[in-house]
């Protein structure tokens, strides 16, 4: 390879600003390094005391190993490993050349030599450190937003968009423990589309799923702000009241059975589709009653809804299981 001259660094950001003595010193000092693709330039977990310059080619960071995909790529004109030098920790990152690529490498005592008679290179370090620090910013930001979002898809139902079996489980069990505490009154309302798999059998899965949302929006619409529904699975539904006594609650699941009831159904081109009903089974929460418990409670009386002709709410009781 051909020396280099001073003017051949022109390109680096890292190196704007500094004096042509200083850029002759450290080429000068600096070693010739030529990578081919895949080769390992820095290890993750290892403490690189050098910076790289990218003459040529293309370096790609990997964080889980040297063959995952690269969160960032670094191309001529660019530097690498500069911030194990500065405070001397393990590499965070694998890097890895993509292309056939020409370095220059910088040895840690060249690189401190260069800090200190070199104003314009203290600072471009202290510019990209800002830079890099931005970005990581970003990227934090970024992360939680998208967790977030996982978070909340995994909380909620993809077909009907409220709350789902999962996030069901978790409340219910914390309002019970609460209850457990504090005492009051919890009671809960276990919900299932009469003739569901007959009305799927006859008008297609795209109807059964719209009645699915249908019903969904229907519950939640006529409940009152401090109520929660969640689809509990398949054509079932589980709707909770908080601080509400049984009688109560039966009579706000009968607000909602008559909503469904009297809800006109239409696919969205149009085509009609027949009136849905609901059967509901109500149950309270009783002292040291477990979670399982309450729900199959409410699940009974659900069963006694059905069998006395669907459309109706029925209230269960703890003392409905010694007979189940």
């Amino acid at each position: 390879m051909e020396p280099l001259d001073a003017e051949a660094l022109d390109g680096f950001a890292m190196l704007e600003g500094v004096g042509l003595t200083a850029r002759r010193e450290l080429l000068a000092a600096a070693v010739h390094r030529e990578l081919q693709p895949h080769d390992l330039l820095i290890e993750q977990g290892v403490r690189h005391a050098k910076m790289f310059l990218v003459l040529s080619g293309e370096l790609g960071v990997h964080l889980e190993s040297p063959e995952s995909d690269p969160v960032a790529l670094i191309g001529a004109g660019e530097t690498v490993g500069e911030l194990s030098v500065l405070d001397g920790s393990e590499a965070s990152a694998y890097v890895v050349a993509k292309t056939p690529a020409t370095l220059l490498e910088i040895g840690e005592d060249d690189f401190w030599g260069l800090t200190n008679v070199s104003h314009a290179f203290a600072l471009n370090l202290l510019l990209a450190l800002a830079s890099r620090l931005r970005a990581n910013n970003a990227q934090v930001s970024k992360n939680v937003e998208k967790r977030r979002m996982y978070e909340r898809a995994a909380m909620f139902d993809g077909l009907t968009g409220i709350h789902n079996r999962r996030w069901l489980d978790e409340t219910l069990h914390r309002m019970v423990e609460r209850n457990a505490r504090g005492g009051g009154h919890l009671s809960v309302s276990l919900i299932d589309i009469d003739h569901f798999k007959s009305f799927n059998d006859t008008y297609g899965h795209a109807a059964g799923d719209h009645v699915l949302t249908v019903v969904a929006t229907t519950l939640a619409a006529n409940l009152r702000p401090t109520d929660l529904v969640a689809r509990f699975g398949g054509e079932e539904f589980v709707i909770i009241f908080p601080d509400t006594e049984i009688k109560l609650a039966q009579i706000a699941a009968e607000r909602v059975r008559e909503a469904v009831a009297a809800e006109k159904l239409s696919m969205p081109d149009g085509t009609a589709l027949p009136c849905v009903t609901i059967s509901m089974g109500v149950a309270e929460l009783e002292g040291g009653e477990s979670v399982p418990d309450l729900l199959k409670t409410a699940d009974l009386a659900m069963y006694r809804a059905k069998q006395a002709g669907r459309n109706r709410v029925m209230v269960g009781h703890r003392s409905d299981l010694d007979g189940k």
